[in-house]
């Protein structure tokens, strides 16, 4: 399965509704929404600063992984959110690979 980074911010309204009923939003939001995708929790936190909780997960694709991105998105607590698809290593290894084809053509403007 492919691995993603999901790291969203809160509107206001959300953060205010939560401060009135703490919750831990990974295991009652986060969970549930990524088990509905097919996908399982690899890591979560919550941060301070631009975005206020990053979700690492697995998901079977990519179509899967927008899914879930449009969904939380249409859902109207989240005021941005960003998703980042992660490589392991052999992946990186036969990008790096192609790369060498690429460069070869590549002409940077100059």
């Amino acid at each position: 399965m492919a691995v993603y980074v999901y790291e969203l911010a809160y509107t206001s309204e959300s953060l205010a509704a939560q401060v009135k009923n703490p919750q831990d939003r990974l295991e009652v939001a986060a969970k549930p929404v990524v088990e509905a995708i097919g996908g399982r929790i690899l890591a979560g936190g919550y941060t301070f600063g631009e975005y206020d909780v990053v979700v690492v997960y697995e998901a079977p694709d990519d179509v899967s992984a927008a899914a879930l991105a449009v969904a939380v998105g249409a859902g109207g607590a989240v005021k941005a959110a960003r998703t980042t698809k992660l490589l392991d290593g052999q992946q990186w290894v036969e990008a790096l690979q192609k790369a060498q084809g690429v460069a070869s053509v590549y002409r940077p403007a100059r």
